[in-house]
């Protein structure tokens, strides 16, 4: 399986999202405790690595990190709002550290919309020169955005402005919000959209990528709300491939492993010919409304086939509908006979269930990080009031009792 894992690198930023779920926090890596992150995903048998944060191009060992997972036989990837990217010295620096591909963020293209979601200045213009500067020292680039009530009614003004502007990328992942944790639980009435909010743009704009011989991924937004591109759902594919994800979090929850992809479904849903393959609603926030989904009837074996004959993913093994039907069956069978994992709400920690035993520490909490972690709440209060928005609740980020630790030398 093509399982690709994350770490967060660090967990500050230097924008200030009104709706970010995975702000800052009290822990802090080093080049050592990164190491070890690698070596887990490599001794797991994983693909690749994606380097998130915060923003992960502010922590100055960066490059070593990604040469060492490049080194370790990973495919290396970075989620990020391309501000350092825009610097080409750095960005050479990247690619020689063997960075594959490289996720810019970018919600809107029109500037006083990406402004207000960024809580900064000038974001755009850093970003389309990250996306250039990573296309000539042949960094792959993907566009990342997450759907909003701001961006909602306009992804497809988006992708126009990249197929005009930047015709050199060919992927694009859209991310539906999560309102569950960081600023994003406690901002949902401003950020929080409908479904049928973006319903038609999403629709628009997946049309004219697939019209154009690009491609693309959709996570976290129900079957029902993209019926024709259904086998582009991030969740879908997992569950269709039997694929998981683990998460390195630079917080409390530490390591997270996703095998169960299903999330919240309606009673209609019930009735709905792709149900067995559809992650349903993500919303562990109460912000999304089930009233909203409604069953489909299309051929669910179609969407299957797509799936499992994608060309791009080599490392599936059933490549005929039979095989993949046993392999179903098999792994529903033993879902079914596990305990029924209870819905988690409102950023709490999640089940023991899914923090794998064996995984190593994320991080450390150290005094300068603490320090660090009090002048950063400080500057991004003045920074929500100024934009009128809640800060994140203090005990999700920060353990109430953190104990003082040291590197190992």
């Amino acid at each position: 399986m093509a399982n690709i894992g994350y770490i967060q690198v660090v967990r500050h930023c230097n924008h200030f999202c009104g709706f970010c779920s995975n702000p800052t926090t009290p822990y802090v890596h080093t080049f050592e405790t990164m190491k070890v992150l690698v070596d887990d995903l490599v001794d797991r048998d994983y693909f690749g690595v994606i380097l998130t944060g915060g923003e992960p191009s502010l922590h100055p060992e960066l490059p070593r990190i990604a040469r060492y997972a490049t080194e370790r036989g990973l495919h290396v990837r970075m989620i990020t709002n391309g501000w350092r990217m825009a610097d080409p010295e750095f960005a050479k620096e990247m690619a020689d550290a063997g960075l594959k591909i490289v996720h810019v963020s970018v919600y809107s293209v029109r500037p006083d919309i990406e402004e207000r979601l960024r809580g900064t200045a000038g974001t755009l213009e850093k970003a389309f020169a990250a996306v250039d500067n990573a296309n000539r020292y042949g960094i792959e680039v993907n566009i990342n955005c997450v759907i909003n009530k701001l961006n909602a009614e306009h992804l497809d003004e988006n992708i126009r402005h990249w197929l005009a502007h930047h015709p050199h990328i060919r992927h694009f992942v859209w991310n539906n919000l999560d309102p569950s944790m960081g600023r994003a639980e406690v901002n949902q009435e401003q950020y929080t959209p409908r479904l049928a909010d973006f319903e038609v743009s999403l629709h628009r704009a997946l049309r004219l990528l697939h019209q154009s011989g690009r491609t693309f991924r959709v996570e976290k937004v129900p079957l029902c709300y993209m019926t024709e591109f259904a086998w582009a759902s991030t969740e879908t594919r997992k569950i269709v491939k039997g694929e998981e994800r683990i998460v390195h979090f630079l917080d409390a929850k530490q390591t997270v492993r996703q095998t169960d992809w299903e999330h919240i479904y309606a009673d209609g849903c019930s009735a709905c010919t792709l149900r067995p393959i559809c992650g349903g609603l993500f919303d562990r926030g109460n912000a999304y409304d089930p009233g909203e989904l409604y069953p489909v009837f299309i051929d669910r074996d179609a969407v299957v086939e797509k799936i499992i004959h994608d060309p791009r993913d080599p490392s599936y093994e059933f490549r005929s509908m039979d095989a993949w039907r046993q392999d179903f069956e098999r792994r529903l069978a033993e879902a079914r006979s596990q305990p029924k994992r209870p819905l988690q709400v409102h950023g709490d920690q999640p089940p023991a269930s899914m923090s794998p035993p064996d995984a190593p520490a994320v991080g450390l909490i150290t005094e300068q990080g603490l320090r660090l972690f009090e002048s950063k709440r400080q500057s991004e209060s003045r920074k929500a009031a100024q934009h009128g928005i809640a800060l994140e609740r203090r005990e999700v980020q920060a353990p109430a009792a953190p104990p003082s630790e040291k590197p190992d030398p």
